[in-house]
């Protein structure tokens, strides 16, 4: 893709973050994200993934579903009980995953070679669609927008925000639910080395005037974005400032410590060396705690970089304040 490196769109459209939904083991709010975690409570996959919406669905929708709830939630896009109060015909769904339903394939793939495809479930097939997780999202809300999945490595869940952003940009969509998931299980494992994250985070898009004419108070501006061979490429592309307006930056903390000099940013967080592998969900999940850097009393822009020399790509995305347009109470990320 390429670089998108201005604040505002060609058609003069400022793109807003209004919400932010966490499925994610032990985390209750995204402001958890900037540290320490608290490693027990918020959410529990026992009781959060269970519920007659959610039979019969793999388990990275399961996550996805939530997730998108709470954002949703956040962004005051749906009523006392749940329905959608959007323009649902216009509001596209991104979804970032890179091994979302690898277990439903290759559980089908088991089937096939042991009882031949008579024994497969007509319940479980459409687990095997790569884009089952995006249209199960678009399914429970009845969204009709744009619908894709984007499975691209270190840098999907970057990538996934981009997309949404420019889908908005465009005029292609009027809002976006961007989600990124990675379950944990046997196949994640094994291609990992280890147990990865159980994760899933979603995060509401929308053009600044659209926030400001319902009331809702934007969490941060995607400002910045580009994809390329290196790290000191894509922050050039994307206009990331050298020196004095990165107040964070959410990088691996290795690779970033071998590129410091390309940038001068007081923090760093490494989201993975706390939670463990994230792939898809990385991107979206840094968004996430980039929007609470930005709500507290922190100064200085937020940088989100990921992928690197080990890649075929780094991607790196800048956000920024975005002034608040109503009060607000509710602690941020907190879910219903």
């Amino acid at each position: 893709m390429n670089a998108t490196n201005t604040r505002r769109g060609p058609n003069g459209r400022e793109v807003v973050v209004t919400g932010i939904g966490l499925a994610l083991p032990g985390v209750a709010t995204y402001g958890d994200l900037l540290g320490p975690l608290p490693g027990e409570g918020g959410f529990d996959p026992a009781t959060g993934l269970i519920g007659r919406e959610l039979r019969h669905k793999d388990r990275a929708s399961r996550l996805a579903l939530r997730a998108a709830e709470f954002a949703l939630h956040d962004a005051g896009l749906t009523d006392a009980d749940n329905t959608f109060t959007g323009t649902a015909d216009s509001t596209a769904v991104v979804v970032s995953t890179n091994l979302g339903n690898a277990d439903s394939v290759c559980e089908a793939t088991d089937t096939i070679a042991t009882a031949g495809v008579m024994g497969l479930s007509p319940l479980g097939l459409p687990q095997t669609s790569s884009n089952v997780i995006a249209g199960w999202v678009a399914i429970r809300y009845r969204l009709r927008g744009p619908n894709l999945t984007i499975c691209n490595g270190a840098t999907s869940g970057l990538d996934a925000v981009a997309w949404a952003r420019n889908l908005i940009i465009a005029g292609r969509a009027e809002a976006a639910v961007v989600v990124g998931v990675e379950p944990a299980g046997d196949v994640a494992t094994k291609i990992f080395g280890q147990q990865s994250a159980d994760a899933a985070v979603a995060a509401v898009l929308e053009p600044a005037e659209a926030a400001a004419s319902r009331g809702s108070r934007p969490r941060a501006t995607i400002t910045g974005y580009a994809r390329a061979e290196n790290l000191a490429a894509a922050l050039a592309l994307a206009e990331v400032p050298e020196e004095g307006s990165v107040g964070l930056w959410l990088a691996d903390e290795a690779e970033a410590a071998g590129a410091g000099c390309l940038l001068a940013a007081p923090r760093r967080i490494d989201l993975e060396s706390q939670l463990g592998p994230l792939s898809g969900a990385l991107g979206v999940l840094q968004c996430a705690a980039a929007a609470a850097y930005l709500e507290g009393d922190a100064t200085g822009n937020v940088l989100a970089t990921a992928g690197g020399p080990r890649d075929d790509a780094t991607a790196a995305l800048l956000l920024t304040p975005s002034p608040a347009s109503r009060p607000f109470t509710q602690e941020r990320g907190q879910h219903p």
